[in-house]
């Protein structure tokens, strides 16, 4: 699969970013989608940018989301829809109830439009990575909405709007299959005294999905039914020694193997689609760690894990979301020459080994008991 940046939220110095308009992929949709087409990739990870969509309350302006619905049909692009990808319009308090009944009706609106112009239900995360943008926006004050020690505050409402979401788009449009994306990871205790600081956060880790499932917190309206697709993100630096460094896949005695991660997500939500949802690394390990990525999905396939694709995300480079820097982690890069992405040629090499490989691997079809 193919990831397109499509964060929307306001960053540390309180700038709303638009990264598919900073990639350019506003404006090559259809060259992009191609281009993934050439090299074997028909999925794609895209974003439905609501701060454009709802311009006012509840009135919607679809114009820069319907050039890229029609570049994917006309491609042959199968794309999952994030309809809220850390950003949301200036007008919402997002930890507020409006917000749950907004969200709703937007993602409403977006699921008939979707079946009006392709004919077919759509796939779409409602709210992308709920644990993450907690932590970051809720606790740390690293984006939108800037606040510390409101994370459990805004996880809470953020499962409310997916829970909500999930429902409307299933109510307006029937079959609509819905993903729920979060990191997984690995902290390590750095001496004894931490193990039980660590534990708490590495269980937190499934907090969002169970929220979801209406395992924890069950008031918030989570169900079984509601987690359907899981997705699970993972970068070179989701495994790290507490309060310090990344750890290095060489640390046999701390580092877990990728499977055992994707592993642990089937066990617990056993009888769910999965699927890696985001994995990348910045320059020239690119290949190696795809092929890393890969081989571990394949052994977890191999182990009777039902799991469906991997998504390199951000299929093209971009620049950071705090600083001016070039980070160079795609299989195409940032700048177009006469429309088309130059291609990082070994990782689109490795690429191609991998697709061979993986080709003969279909996990199991999901049964009707389910």
């Amino acid at each position: 699969m193919a990831g397109f940046e499509c964060s929307t939220h306001r960053n540390m110095s309180r700038r709303r970013l638009d990264m598919i308009a900073a990639t350019h992929h506003d404006m090559l949709a259809y060259e992009d989608y191609a281009q993934c087409a050439e090299l074997g990739i028909r999925t794609a990870r895209d974003g439905v940018r609501w701060h454009l969509v709802e311009t006012a309350p509840g009135q919607y302006d679809w114009s820069s989301v319907l050039p890229m619905l029609r570049a994917a049909e006309r491609a042959g692009t199968q794309v999952v829809w994030d309809l809220c990808h850390y950003g949301w319009p200036d007008d919402l308090d997002v930890f507020a109830p409006a917000f749950v009944d907004r969200f709703a009706r937007y993602a409403t609106a977006f699921a008939r439009l979707h079946r009006e112009e392709t004919g077919r239900v759509p796939i779409v995360c409602p709210v992308n990575e709920i644990s993450f943008l907690a932590f970051a926006g809720g606790d740390m004050a690293r984006c939108s909405p800037h606040e510390r020690g409101r994370g459990m505050d805004l996880k809470r409402n953020l499962v409310r709007a997916a829970v909500a979401g999930t429902r409307a788009v299933r109510d307006a449009v029937p079959g609509t299959r819905c993903a729920a994306i979060d990191p997984v990871i690995n902290i390590v205790p750095g001496n004894p005294e931490e193990a039980e600081e660590v534990r708490l956060h590495n269980a937190a880790q499934w907090q969002a999905w169970d929220m979801l499932a209406g395992r924890e917190e069950p008031a918030l309206g989570g169900a079984e039914d509601i987690l359907d697709i899981v997705g699970i993100n993972y970068y070179w630096n989701n495994q790290w020694l507490h309060h310090a460094e990344p750890l290095s896949t060489f640390d046999a005695a701390r580092f877990r193997p990728f499977r055992e991660l994707i592993q642990d997500a089937a066990a617990r939500y056993d009888g769910r689609d999965l699927f890696i949802a985001e994995t990348s690394i910045e320059g020239w390990p690119r290949p190696t760690w795809l092929r890393y990525v890969a081989e571990e999905a394949m052994a977890a396939i191999e182990d009777g894990v039902r799991l469906h694709g991997i998504c390199l995300y951000p299929v093209i480079s971009h620049i950071g979301w705090d600083e001016d820097r070039y980070c160079a982690n795609g299989l195409f890069e940032l700048q177009p020459k006469h429309g088309r992405r130059e291609v990082h040629r070994p990782l689109a090499e490795e690429l191609a080994r991998l697709q061979a490989r993986l080709a003969g691997m279909k996990p199991e079809p999901r049964s009707a008991a389910s």
